[in-house]
């Protein structure tokens, strides 16, 4: 019997199965072998070059890089920085073959959520309504024989069960009608999933070129001949020839001096030439940068108000803005101050001692609430400044009265040091130190005291001169002023008349430190002591109107340039007092220290001409700036229908007022 082949197990893999049929026909086949075999032999072009076995393994490597062959190599760009076309070795390598715009939404977005849902909304009615039919279909078939049972039940229980059927019917048919709404399906993105842990932003990269403007170009262009180097020579020659003789006609001493005088001219120039050229520049960056360090201090000034006023009737306070200081006039007292005319921020500084025992070196500076942290302008002389004032018409002039005696006019528009005009013995220097001065240039009048003659030789008698301390000028009268005295009396003199005094007014039992002329009212003004008193006169009558005792000794007082019955004074004891006749005639109405150590003792003080603010200058050469609250600063309210009067008439009768009060008592007694 022949020999039978288990049968084949049917392998699930249909490859596995193919290979071995394969093999099993290829066992069946017997000479067919060799035909495949030479089926298979190479053919070879006739033009195919013959290589040897060495040739044909020889590796040639070839490197495929993602440059464009078709790139320019060759582009040339202008260079404005160093004004030459410049060789670009970075070229764009990108080259796109095809690119077209589609409408694609992807899966993920929002519109393509809004269409799937749209699309599964749309199916799911059309299987509703089909669901329907084939129901109400089914429905009818089975009612048929239903309806034939309930014909044989009576009429009375069929009236009653009819309508919950009706009902019942209704119902099932709704829920059927109305299709079922499917709940949106969050699809998720299958292409860039990633874990939540390893996702990281990466920040947009930018590309930021920016184009200046070229500098501007000049061609200059001149020729060299021979007879132009020959001229030019020949001038230098010249020039050398007269300074040598200039030389010769000076004397040994004035060589010396014009030697020196060239020298400091000459380093002065070489660092002019590197400074002047950043200094407008330095200057608004410095302001720059204090107005956003001192930021919250400048919103203070311009927008602050103190709301505590509403709940204080008649009191106010200050509130301290900035302060100013340079170390170089660190332990110099402010002897004067002053606001410059034209420009409301700026103000000067005058810098001396009252220490008449210590008399040294004098500064005058000038700041800007711009820039608090250094002064605008700087001038140093050798003698104290004692006071100082700005011209009118001309606010880049300031004169300045030493100690020694001289006067000092400086330009600001000039910048060296040094004071346009000086005084000398020749040109009528003083023999004491200049207390007050007001742009005025002549002689006006020579202080006696009244009762100082002393008989001198040969029955001669000799007036002994007094000391002025202070003075004012009058605001409408121009030739009458004021003079204050060391001895606490007050002088009323006319420019007219410089050999007698208009009147003489026993004041104060100390020095006179202040006399000022109201500046709405023309028969008031106000003076203040080192006797501890502040009194107001009016000039016709030779008793105070008001007298105020501060308790320590007054070294300055100011009127308000906006009201006719506000003045400020400060007093040695650190502390700054405001007063307002018209709420209060008794006592002042803010009494605050300034300084922050008790030591200090207060100078001068002066009110803005625009804003409602005030300096304050100590003995230790701060100048403070400080705000008036609203209640120190009072403007009269308005009424309904009607209109609130202002200006210098209402500020006169508004202090006559209180003047009349005080003369009809004086009268009475």
């Amino acid at each position: 019997m022949p020999h039978k082949q288990p049968p084949r197990k049917q392998s699930i893999n249909t490859g596995r199965g193919a290979r071995k049929r394969d093999e099993d026909s290829g066992t069946e086949v017997g000479e067919g072998a060799d035909e495949w075999a030479q089926s298979k032999a190479t053919v070879r072009p006739p033009d195919q070059l013959e290589l040897t076995d060495a040739e044909l393994k020889e590796e040639f490597t070839r490197i495929l890089t993602a440059n464009n062959p078709h790139a320019p190599q060759n582009i040339v760009r202008y260079s404005f920085k160093e004004g030459t076309y410049k060789f670009i070795g970075v070229v764009n390598q990108l080259a796109v073959h095809f690119s077209q715009v589609g409408n694609l939404i992807p899966k993920d977005s929002d519109e393509g959520r809004r269409q799937h849902y749209r699309d599964e909304l749309a199916a799911g009615s059309q299987e509703s309504t089909k669901v329907v039919i084939s129901e109400t279909e089914i429905l009818e078939e089975e009612e048929e024989p239903k309806e034939s049972e309930a014909e044989a039940e009576t009429e009375a229980g069929s009236q009653i069960d009819m309508p919950a059927a009706e009902a019942a019917e209704k119902v099932t048919e709704e829920e059927l009608m109305t299709p079922k709404q499917p709940k949106e399906r969050k699809l998720t993105n299958q292409f860039n999933f990633s874990e939540r842990a390893s996702q990281t932003l990466n920040n947009p990269l930018r590309d930021r070129e920016c184009q200046m403007e070229p500098p501007p170009r000049t061609n200059f262009s001149a020729t060299a001949n021979q007879w132009e180097i020959y001229d030019a020579y020949v001038e230098e020659l010249e020039k050398q020839e007269k300074t040598k003789e200039k030389e010769k006609t000076k004397t040994p001493v004035a060589k010396k001096m014009g030697k020196m005088a060239m020298k400091k001219m000459t380093s002065m120039e070489s660092q002019s030439d590197d400074i002047t050229k950043v200094t407008q520049a330095a200057k608004i960056v410095e302001r720059m940068v204090n107005q956003n360090t001192y930021d919250d201090v400048a919103q203070d000034f311009k927008y602050y108000e103190d709301a505590a006023d509403e709940y204080r009737d008649q009191e106010g306070t200050l509130l301290p803005l900035w302060k100013f200081q340079n170390d170089k006039a660190k332990r110099l007292a402010v002897t004067a101050l002053c606001w410059n005319p034209k420009y409301n921020d700026l103000f000067a500084v005058g810098h001396g001692s009252y220490d008449f025992m210590k008399q040294s070196r004098g500064m005058l500076l000038l700041y800007s609430m711009k820039n608090p942290s250094f002064p605008e302008y700087i001038f140093s002389s050798e003698s104290g400044i004692m006071c100082l004032d700005m011209h009118v018409d001309h606010p880049y002039l300031v004169v300045v009265g030493h100690y020694d005696g001289n006067v000092a006019i400086y330009n600001l528009k000039k910048p060296h040091s040094q004071p346009s005009f000086r005084s000398s013995p020749k040109s009528g220097k003083h023999t004491d130190p200049v207390w007050q001065s007001e742009l005025v240039h002549t002689d006006v009048i020579k202080l006696k005291v009244e009762g100082g003659t002393k008989d001198g030789l040969d029955g001669l008698q000799l007036h002994t001169v007094g000391c002025g301390t202070a003075f004012d000028f009058h605001k409408e009268i121009d030739y009458m002023f004021l003079v204050g005295t060391e001895e606490g009396k007050i002088y009323k003199c006319s420019k007219s008349y410089s050999s007698k005094f208009l009147d003489t007014y026993d004041a104060h039992n100390m020095a006179v430190d202040a006399v000022s002329w109201n500046p709405y009212h023309t028969k008031v003004f106000m003076s203040c002591s080192s006797d501890w008193t502040v009194k107001i006169w009016d000039h016709t009558i030779k008793t105070p109107m008001f007298i105020y005792d501060l308790n320590s000794a007054v070294g300055d007082v100011a009127w308000a340039p906006y009201s006719s019955t506000v003045f400020a004074a400060v007093t040695t004891n650190g502390k700054t007092h405001v007063f307002d006749l018209s709420i209060n005639k008794y006592e002042a109405i803010c009494n605050q220290p300034v300084v922050a150590k008790k030591k200090n003792k207060i100078t001068h003080v002066q009110f803005n001409p625009i804003h409602p603010i005030i300096i304050v200058g100590d003995d230790r050469g701060h100048v403070t700036c400080l705000k008036l609250s609203p209640n120190l600063r009072k403007m009269p309210k308005e009424k309904k229908g009607q209109e609130v009067q202002k200006g210098p008439a209402v500020e006169i009768a508004k202090l006559d007022k209180l003047l009349n009060l005080v003369r009809e008592v004086k009268t009475k007694t």
